[in-house]
């Protein structure tokens, strides 16, 4: 598969993929997320490859989550129909065999704040900034709180789901979603040590681990994923996040325009 949003180079038994589209703050949209999902796959059949490492490009963002400028054409049979690519992505990552390390290299912002959740350890600077923002967009969020209440528990999730506040590193490390803060430049550095202590490990026991987190978890993800479809429907054939993100994109344009 020719890869033309993300980057991937082995190191040993070490694979590092990188989400690269730094112009748009490593923004995904269906072609990238397709490839994440090959690379995922491939490296779980790869018995060369022991951890894997997800980062992003640049300096500012490990991603920003959605493109809006894909997701602003949405009515709700395609925003239904879209919960069920997010399926397919999430099911790579909590399926995947093998130790998966999120380097967050800057922020992680909605979908990609989940997808940092679904990894297994998180490295981080003290600039990183976590968050699900998507009320901010008129986007309701259903696999989001699902992820967090796991993690966080009722209250918290709902405090962060209405608010679409943006938390610091270390408000994530305090409560457990950052597991490491090092200097920004140690953070590559941290997370290629980590994953070669955990590919040192047992790989049938590890795999095994994993699959039972998968396990304790399946039910609610699937039904996360069911309300999702339900939930999203009603909310982009309202109109509402595509006034919002039109908004949010024009303000952007005149931002940028302002300091050409």
């Amino acid at each position: 598969m020719s890869l033309k949003h993300i980057k991937f180079e082995q190191r040993d038994s070490i694979a590092i993929l990188t989400l690269n589209r730094p112009e748009v703050l490593n923004a995904w949209h269906v072609e990238m997320r397709d490839e994440i999902v090959q690379t995922l796959r491939d490296c779980a059949a790869d018995e060369g490859v022991r951890a894997l490492i997800m980062t992003g490009a640049g300096d500012r963002a490990f991603c920003a989550g959605q493109d809006l400028n894909e997701a602003q054409t949405f009515d709700g049979a395609r925003a239904e129909s879209w919960i069920g690519e997010w399926e397919i992505f999430y099911d790579a990552m909590r399926s995947f065999p093998k130790p998966l390390i999120i380097a967050l290299n800057g922020t992680a912002a909605g979908s990609a704040f989940q997808v940092a959740l679904l990894g297994d350890i998180r490295v981080a600077h003290p600039e990183v900034k976590m968050g699900q923002p998507e009320i901010n967009s008129g986007i309701a969020s259903v696999t989001g709180p699902w992820i967090m209440r796991e993690m966080l528990g009722m209250s918290r999730t709902i405090e962060l789901t209405l608010t679409g506040r943006m938390m610091e590193a270390a408000e994530c490390h305090h409560i457990g979603l950052i597991h490491y803060i090092v200097p920004r430049e140690q953070v590559m550095a941290r997370a290629i040590q980590i994953a070669n202590e955990l590919a040192a490990k047992p790989p049938i026991a590890l795999r095994l681990d994993k699959k039972r987190f998968q396990e304790v978890t399946e039910a609610a993800f699937r039904e996360a994923i069911q309300a999702a479809a339900r939930i999203h429907h009603e909310s982009y054939e309202s109109g509402e996040p595509a006034r919002m993100m039109e908004a949010f994109l024009a303000e952007r344009a005149r931002r940028r325009g302002a300091f050409a």
